[in-house]
């Protein structure tokens, strides 16, 4: 027999709010009508519960906003945290979600959210929801989630996710406070020097048309350079740019972009870092990926995308098909040659005690340390490197100008 929730008045104006078995709505009415209550509101409970929820679903797709890219690093990062700051305290997931949708600003953040919960309320998992919002969601996030709710434990899971985000956006911005210093000192020199091709050496020039003497090869070239920047100057930007965009046209074929990573990776010093750097991220990913439960063929094709680098990208296909075919990760490791001894030794250990997800957070660990290191020595290394060549060009300009007054000073005496 259907059920039927109802708003109603006694007999001294207190609101009652009850439910009601009945046939049909009129014989609702009159069962409570013989209570001597005066009906305001009365629905199925069933279509009741249909109707409001599709006013909410309607209510959340009016908030959403026009949105461009994806969601920011930073952003997510603070969301999977509060997310699973929620669920430690034993909140539903759905309330949760609601939560942090009502907190979020206007975005894509925001839009993803309103989308997870329409589809939760349709019938979908997290994961499933989730996997629908690439921009927000990548396949780490869905497959952690995934591996949280066949395991039960999907609380754990968000924490691990957390940390995992946590740490990955404290490294980058170590890596991005430490090359402020050195950008801006080379930003500012580029302008200076740029200020006395334009301005400063066309006046030295005139004294010198005046002077009527042969003047110095070094100040012909000075004043060569000087005559290019100022007609060419819109060139100096577009430079920089135009070395970046060639860099991305030749990424995009894949033998270019195993030359280019791989040269990435023979600089010195910087090429340790890039790669420590992807050697951490990669071990990291895996090994949070293996302790949420996800199948180490499925974690190493995402711990694959998340290298950035095709050099690394081809060495994780080789593992991928040698564990395939029965064989452990440490051979096939050792073989690629992308990572050190102590690495291989360590996935060989980790795969012998059945420990591997510690042994790589172990690495990850160890080589986040050394990317901090090498990072602090590389821009201890700058500091002097950019005083000695703003040094150098200062010192030729100032010869380059004064050679013409010494040899004028020469020929008078």
């Amino acid at each position: 027999m259907p059920v039927y929730q109802y708003e109603a008045m006694d007999n001294t104006g207190l609101e009652i709010k009850d439910t009601i078995e009945a046939p049909n709505e009129d014989e609702a009415q009159a069962k409570i009508r013989e209570k001597g209550f005066f009906v305001t509101k009365i629905a199925e409970k069933g279509r009741g519960e249909k109707a409001k929820k599709g006013q909410d679903q309607k209510k959340r797709r009016k908030k959403t906003t026009f949105a461009i890219g994806g969601v920011g690093a930073k952003k997510l990062t603070t969301f999977t945290r509060q997310l699973s700051t929620l669920q430690d305290a034993g909140l539903p997931i759905l309330r949760s979600l609601r939560i942090l949708e009502g907190q979020s600003k206007p975005g894509p953040l925001k839009n993803a959210l309103i989308g997870v919960i329409e589809d939760i309320e349709s019938g979908a998992t997290l994961s499933e929801a989730m996997a629908k919002q690439p921009k927000a969601f990548d396949d780490l996030y869905v497959n952690m989630v995934k591996a949280g709710e066949a395991g039960g434990a999907l609380e754990i899971i968000l924490r691990r996710l957390a940390e995992f985000k946590e740490r990955a956006q404290s490294l980058k911005r170590k890596v991005q406070g430490a090359m402020i210093y050195p950008c801006a000192v080379i930003t500012v020199a580029t302008l200076i020097v740029t200020f006395i091709m334009i301005y400063i050496i066309p006046k030295f020039k005139k004294i010198f048309e005046g002077f009527g003497t042969d003047l110095p090869a070094i100040t012909e070239w000075l004043i060569f350079c000087s005559d290019f920047v100022g007609k060419y100057w819109y060139l100096i930007p577009m430079v920089p740019v135009a070395a970046w965009l060639s860099l991305k046209i030749i990424a995009k074929n894949k033998t270019g972009a195993y030359v280019i990573d791989l040269l990435s990776l023979k600089i010195p010093l910087l090429g340790a870092i890039i790669r420590k750097s992807i050697i951490a991220r990669t071990c990291r990913t895996l090994g949070t990926l293996l302790a949420s439960g996800v199948p180490i063929l499925e974690s190493l094709t995402i711990a694959r995308d998340t290298a950035g680098n095709a050099v690394f990208k081809d060495a994780f296909d080789t593992i991928y098909a040698a564990i395939r075919e029965g064989e452990s990760m440490a051979i096939p490791l050792k073989e690629t040659g992308i990572v050190d001894d102590m690495v291989v030794n360590m996935v060989d250990v980790g795969e012998e005690t059945g420990a591997l997800d510690q042994m790589l957070y172990k690495v990850a660990d160890v080589y986040d340390e050394e990317v901090s290191v090498l990072v602090e020595g590389l821009i201890n290394m700058l500091e002097p490197l950019m005083v000695v060549v703003l040094g150098l060009i200062v010192g030729f300009i100032v010869i380059a100008l004064f050679m013409p007054l010494i040899k004028l000073l020469n020929d008078l005496s």
